[in-house]
């Protein structure tokens, strides 16, 4: 089985100190040519969308707390 990532979440510090979060995935107009059966496919725009569902809030919320301190 090939591993990859298909969506991250991370909160580090970075070398100043400052709390950074970063949100990457599959780009969505990547998912044909990684994956070749439709409905794999199909699953895993699923998995991208509920995931971002859930993550880009979050994301967006510890910026703007975290920009604000």
């Amino acid at each position: 089985m090939i591993e990859g990532n298909l969506l991250s979440f991370r909160i580090f510090i970075d070398k100043k100190g400052k709390v950074v979060t970063e949100l990457s995935g599959l780009p969505e107009n990547k998912i044909n040519i990684v994956f070749k059966d439709e409905y794999t496919r199909s699953y895993i725009r699923t998995i991208l969308r509920e995931g971002h569902s859930k993550l880009d809030g979050l994301h967006a919320h510890l910026e703007n707390q975290i920009g604000a301190l």
